[in-house]
């Protein structure tokens, strides 16, 4: 073949006829042609497009063979948070659920009487990585990681190289929009690589979801296309959707080349659910793909904006995990981990077991109240289970097998690495180490979490690395950090001098965190990520924060009175100030930036506000942060407190008699808009 007509010609016909047997194959199970015969026409489209390399387009099969090699993976932000879904483990908690949604869309008196039922979309929870894939016109624009939520790692050339991720879409789909799903290995595949890898002698896959989130880490595509990854899509996300309903987009996304799984089922009222769920209890075990729950998400969109968010979950769906696998084992040690907060952990090392398809040594005992109510001791047969199939945890012993000259377990009394005498305040379950300053592992605890990712995100300081720097005695404190010099650096062990200048960039640059991490970052005691921003917003500085009393401290969102009392013991703390000090003169972002400050006001200063209805020009969560962001407090219930009511079309009927009742305010979304301009 001459002609680059021709050729461009027959690379169309070959790409078309391609991907057609692709979607047969991997998404209907209903191949058309012989592994043979669909190798050769890849082979004779690699040779064409070898001949004619300007013919190669990212969608063409060819390039799912892999060979891209990606040393670094692009960390990118999600346009629409990917959020963990709230987890249960039996029917009341699904009951619980089902009630809330009830109450959250507000069905009136006569509608539960009626014994209403809520259309939910059940789907199988299958065990993998999750991934964010974007399309543009038709084409596979970027494939993201879930990452923190926030943001994930670009993995665009990997997913290329899984078949039941198209690369072009056929019919009629919008022009812009992601669909999120879950990428698997599948258990055959799984098995037979770890065949292999025990015949050349190398270490097994723990399990088929580890071995799917490392292998999509790769930095070898081709050598992820061997891997024979799979992957079920389950959400349609953007501004273009064609249905208002979950399932039939799902059903949309089928004839547009996705694989959706045909086990998801439409399920009328939660009895239904339990039903599914009871079913895919013990049928699970003959799939070919590992899964560890089923989801549970409410059908109409509608419906799901009128519900919306919490802070890390949608108040729409549900995560029904099975239950945990458990096996029994031997106790042969009691050992004591201490954290960055000086709270001491006992951990149990056991007698190796194979546990939910990873062999379990040690498991989480908590602390003395549990090995109280256990009565657990050193020798003894316990049972072990993964709490969500994730964290071994010892649930009860087998006394039968107790040996009479068994010891009751004596808690320690001495912190296991400084020696320093421990505490229990009153009312909390955890013995503490208050020797901050001097026991190392609390020293270069508070220092992992300061350059950890959500915090100062200083990625080329790892938790080896500080214990380096700590033992060299260059870093006592998070402030030593900005006081380092390449210098002291070099003579460290496996430190060369690249390492060492991308140390001291990656210290540089967190510089230019924002606030509200700084403040997340410096480990004042319970103020998480969440309180930090909240704080942040309300405070705009830590030289104002500084000066607030506990009244005022009680009056921020989220601040409680054990919050309150944790940052005036910060700022009490002379050590504390000292290593504050020297942040701030370091360079550090302790107040709002400009921008940050530009789309905020007091204009709500001092109001209690209820969001009510469905919105059409901004989402219920988006008003929350307006809210916020100009000086109100949004608040869930009506009161007499209540300043006023946002409401949006489809307010509860309940929630209408209650505002009149009390004569409260009610604006539309327009009203609020042009009070806070």
């Amino acid at each position: 073949m001459q002609n680059i007509n021709e050729a461009k010609q027959r690379v169309e016909q070959l790409t078309f006829d391609l991907n057609n047997h692709n979607y047969n194959y991997y998404v209907l199970d209903n191949p058309t042609i012989s592994d043979f015969e669909f190798d050769k026409l890849l082979e004779e489209l690699i040779t064409i497009e070898t001949k004619f390399p300007e013919l190669i387009t990212s969608t063409s099969p060819s390039q799912r063979v892999g060979g891209q090699i990606t040393k670094t993976f692009a960390t990118v932000k999600h346009k629409y948070p990917m959020l963990s879904l709230s987890n249960s483990y039996n029917e009341e908690d699904l009951l619980e659920f089902d009630r809330r949604v009830k109450d959250g869309l507000q069905l009136n008196a006569t509608d539960l009487f009626n014994n209403a039922t809520i259309e939910y979309v059940c789907e199988l929870k299958f065990d993998g990585l999750s991934i964010g894939l974007t399309y543009e016109n038709g084409k596979l624009l970027q494939a993201v990681t879930r990452g923190d939520g926030v943001q994930g790692d670009d993995v665009t050339n990997n997913a290329k190289t899984i078949k039941s991720i198209p690369l072009q879409l056929k019919g009629n789909y919008p022009n812009l929009f992601e669909i999120r799903g879950e990428i698997f290995m599948p258990k055959n595949v799984f098995e037979q690589i770890n065949i292999e890898r025990e015949d050349i002698g190398e270490t097994l896959l723990a399990n088929p979801r580890n071995a799917a989130s490392g292998t999509m880490k790769m930095q070898d595509s081709k050598v992820v296309a061997k891997r024979k990854l799979d992957c079920f899509l389950y959400n349609l996300l953007g501004e273009q959707i064609p249905f208002n309903s979950h399932y039939e987009n799902l059903q949309a996304a089928k004839q547009w080349g996705f694989k959706i799984n045909n086990d998801t089922k439409v399920c009328n009222g939660i009895n239904e659910v339990i039903n599914f769920i009871h079913y895919w209890d013990h049928a699970r075990h003959q799939l070919p793909f590992e899964i560890d729950g089923i989801v549970i998400k409410l059908n109409q969109h509608q419906q799901q904006t009128q519900l919306g968010f919490t802070a890390k979950s949608p108040r729409w769906a549900i995560a029904y995990k099975f239950k945990a696998e458990q096996v029994s084992t031997i106790l042969e040690e009691i050992t004591y981990q201490v954290g960055r907060t000086g709270a001491i952990t006992p951990v149990a090392n056991l007698k190796p077991v194979a546990l939910a398809g990873t062999i379990v040594k040690r498991a989480s005992l908590h602390n003395a109240d549990i090995i109280e109510k256990l009565d657990v001791r050193i020798g003894d047969t316990v049972f072990v289970e993964k709490g969500g199939e994730i964290i071994p945890k010892i649930v009860s012993v087998d006394f039968s097998k107790r040996n009479v000259n068994s010891l009751k377990t004596q808690y320690i009394t001495n912190c296991p690495e400084c020696g320093f005498m421990l505490q229990r305040k009153e009312n909390e379950a955890l013995h503490y180490c208050l020797n901050e300053e001097n026991c190392a592992p609390q020293v270069c605890g508070k220092i992992e979490h300061f350059v950890s990712r959500k915090a100062m995100n200083i990625d080329s300081l790892g938790g080896e690395t500080i214990v380096q720097l700590f033992k060299a005695k260059l870093i006592n404190t998070i402030s030593d950090l900005y006081q380092l010099q390449k210098e002291q650096l070099l003579p460290l062990e496996r430190m060369a001098e690249k390492s060492a200048q991308n140390l001291i960039d990656g210290i540089n640059a967190s510089k230019q965190i924002p606030f509200e991490r700084v403040l997340f970052a410096i480990g004042i005691r319970h103020v998480g990520e969440t309180t930090a921003k909240k704080i942040a917003k309300k405070v705009k500085s830590i030289h104002a924060l500084k000066l607030l009393n506990k009244e005022q401290l009680l009056e921020i969102d989220e601040v409680g009175e054990t919050i309150a009392d944790s940052i005036l013991n910060y700022f009490n703390n002379p050590t504390q100030q000292l290593v504050l000090s020297k942040l701030i003169e370091a360079g550090l972002q302790f107040e709002l930036s400009n921008e940050q400050l530009q789309n905020t006001s007091d204009k709500l200063q001092g109001k209690s506000i209820v969001i009510s209805g469905v919105f059409i020009k901004h989402s219920r969560d988006e008003y929350k942060t307006m809210i916020e962001q100009h000086g109100g407090k949004n608040v869930g219930s009506i009161s007499a407190k209540t300043s006023l009511i946002l409401a949006g079309e489809n307010m509860g009927p309940e929630k209408l008699k209650k505002a009149q009742n009390l004569k409260i305010v009610i604006i539309n979304e327009d009203e609020f808009l042009k009070m806070i301009n």
